[in-house]
This record gives structure tokens, C-alpha cells and sequence, in this order.
């Protein structure tokens, strides 16, 4: 895999060819004062094949603010992958917002795949709990409990969506963070609520040619799970090697 487009050639079935997915995470749209993307989205259809949105699309999870992102994402004239984030939940109305994505043509995924010109995206939220020997245990008060199960619960999401992939080019999309390398520069104390390693630990059961996530809005580009496969943090906040606020990757 690579960072910048590669010009097709030769007789590659569409199927067989390699892939530019456009990935980008954390737009917070809101109801008032958000810049209109449509030009990015035009933009996004001619440097790529396929759309990564990973996760807070919008700000407060407010229809309202998914109907302007679902506005301008009609622009886009590319397949549009995603996952959705905490803030997508924070108004109670997530139910509302999916549809108002799936009506724009938006794949939304829940602890599913889809294949997609050859490469299979498995996607879920992910949640938070921490890292390593720091991962928060399910021991104590039930509210600690319901916290770990709630991030077990995504991990188990994501395996039961990377059994379905059956191609031999695979992409995880979350919104939390699988490794704590990729939350570099945000505080140290805030880790454990930006992702988790179960997710990693998951990860490194399936042959995955990359991941990418979102959520911290001061992190570092790039990193790598365990067991080698690159990591992306997409947020449109994270300087990116191709100065936009989307991450072009080729797989």
C-alpha cells in the first residue's frame, strides 16, 4: 500500500485494481456556521475511487446537521463508506441520522462489511477503555462494567465484520483509536477515552492492509498495531501527507 495515486494501466478488471480510498474523519457539522464541503466532495470523486468517513459527521447528532452533510455528499460521485462517532449519539436521535446518511447513498457500517471494488471495509464505532496493561477491567461498580462491556461489545462487532470479508485487500474503519501511537500529542490523561486496544488486538487476528479512525482532533498521523498494520488517524484536523484534510491511500 501507498500514500499517493498510482495511473491504472494495462487489463486489471476493476476488481483486481488498486484502490484509492479518500479517508476523513471528525467534520462536526453543524446546524449553523459550518463550511459547505461540496467542493471538497467534488474534489474527493476525481483523486479517489472510494469515500472513508470515519465518524462524527456531525456535531451534536442533530438531523438537521446530517441533512447539510447528506447535501453535500450528493456531490460526491464516488461509493461513501463510514462509521459514525460519539457526537453522532449526543442528541439521542442516531436512529434519524443513519437514515438521513443511507438515503444520501452512504454506507454506514455497524459491526459490518461490504466489498467494495475489490477491498472489503469492516467498520464499527469502537469505544474507549485504554491500552495495554492499562485497559480498564471489568471489576468494581456496575457502571465500570457496563463500560467494558460496551467496548467488548464493539470489539466483537468488528470480528464478526472482518469474518465476512472475503477479499484479499481489507480496510477497518472506526472512529476510536486502536493504538495509543496515533493519539500522540493529545494529553496523555484523556488515552483511555480515545480508543482501546481490544480493537487492535482484534485487528491483528485478520489480514487487514490498513485502519483508519478519528476522534483525536491533536493526534499524530501513523502508526502500527502490534502485529503491523498500518494505522491512520484521518481526522481532518491531523496534517496529512497530502495537505488536505483527507488522507489518500492506496490499496
Amino acid at each position: 500500500m501507498t500514500e499517493s495515486a498510482i495511473p491504472e494501466g494495462g487489463a486489471k478488471t476493476e476488481k483486481s485494481k488498486k484502490q484509492r480510498v479518500a479517508a476523513m474523519g471528525d467534520l462536526h457539522i453543524r446546524e449553523h456556521g459550518s463550511p459547505s464541503y461540496k467542493d471538497l466532495f467534488s474534489e474527493i470523486s476525481q483523486a479517489a475511487d472510494i469515500l472513508v468517513l470515519a465518524g462524527d459527521l456531525t456535531d451534536l447528532g442533530k438531523p438537521k446537521e446530517a441533512e447539510l452533510l447528506a447535501t453535500d455528499l450528493r456531490s460526491c460521485s464516488i461509493p461513501i463508506v463510514a462509521v459514525l462517532g460519539n457526537h453522532d449519539y449526543e442528541c439521542g436521535h442516531v436512529d434519524e441520522v443513519k437514515e438521513i446518511f443511507e438515503e444520501a447513498g452512504v454506507q454506514l457500517l455497524e459491526g459490518q462489511a461490504v466489498e467494495i471494488n475489490g477491498v472489503g471495509f469492516a467498520g464499527v464505532k469502537g469505544f474507549a477503555g485504554g491500552f495495554g496493561r492499562y485497559m480498564l477491567g471489568s471489576f468494581g461498580e456496575p457502571a465500570i462494567k457496563a463500560m467494558v462491556a460496551e467496548s467488548v461489545d464493539e470489539t466483537m462487532r468488528l470480528e464478526n465484520a472482518l469474518r465476512q470479508v472475503r477479499s484479499e485487500r481489507a480496510m477497518v474503519v472506526l472512529h476510536y483509536a486502536p493504538i495509543p501511537e496515533t493519539l500522540a500529542g493529545e494529553p496523555p490523561e484523556i488515552f483511555p477515552f480515545l480508543g482501546s486496544s481490544r480493537l487492535a488486538e482484534t485487528i491483528d487476528r485478520f489480514p487487514v492492509s490498513a485502519v483508519v479512525h478519528g476522534h483525536a482532533h491533536r493526534g499524530t498521523y501513523e502508526g502500527r498495531t502490534p502485529g503491523g498494520a498500518p494505522v491512520y488517524n484521518v481526522a481532518a484536523h491531523i496534517e496529512k501527507p497530502t495537505g488536505k484534510p483527507y488522507a489518500l491511500l492506496e490499496l
